[in-house]
């Protein structure tokens, strides 16, 4: 079998597209067929050097499409795109819980334990424990920790989970 450069692109093609199966953010799969395009540019007899560098075209041109203009098309509708802390989760309620090996008390953003600090004005400012189970606000992030307020419309939580 002859290994020419159009076959080897190919390979690379293929490899992308199969791997961008563990990550479905197309950025793979957009590489993918820019080393496909690059397979074509090989078997029309282009050198080394203008491969490498319509790869580069193709992968500058399709990887911004990919992300920025087909992803959106794959995605639900309301879904804000961001990392946690980037202020996507200001103003939703959450639910306390006490970490297992410490007794730390925290809230859950996108399955990560972040520890809280309560913010508001009233008389559980600046506490760090609250019991399991009461409904805070979700405010902004100083550092690590959660900055919460209690949840003004739920039951007072002191009369449901006595303080430790």
């Amino acid at each position: 079998m002859d290994w020419n450069p159009a076959l080897v692109w190919l390979i690379i093609a293929l490899l992308l597209g199969l791997s961008e199966l563990t990550t479905g953010g197309l950025v793979l799969l957009a590489l993918g067929v820019a080393a496909a395009l690059t397979a074509a540019l090989a078997g029309l007899g282009l050198s080394l050097p203008w491969q490498l560098l319509g790869m580069g075209v193709f992968s500058g041109v399709l990887v911004p499409l990919a992300v920025w203009v087909i992803r959106p098309w794959f995605s639900p509708r309301g879904v804000a795109y961001g990392t946690t802390g980037t202020g996507v989760e200001r103003g939703h309620t959450y639910t306390t819980l006490k970490r297992d090996f410490d007794g730390a008390s925290g809230i859950k953003i996108n399955g990560d334990f972040y520890r809280l600090r309560v913010t508001d004005s009233g008389d559980r400012s600046g506490e760090t424990e609250l019991p399991a189970g009461t409904p805070v606000i979700f405010q902004a992030f100083d550092g690590t920790t959660a900055l919460v307020r209690l949840d003004p419309t739920a039951p007072d939580s002191r009369a449901n989970h006595p303080m430790e």
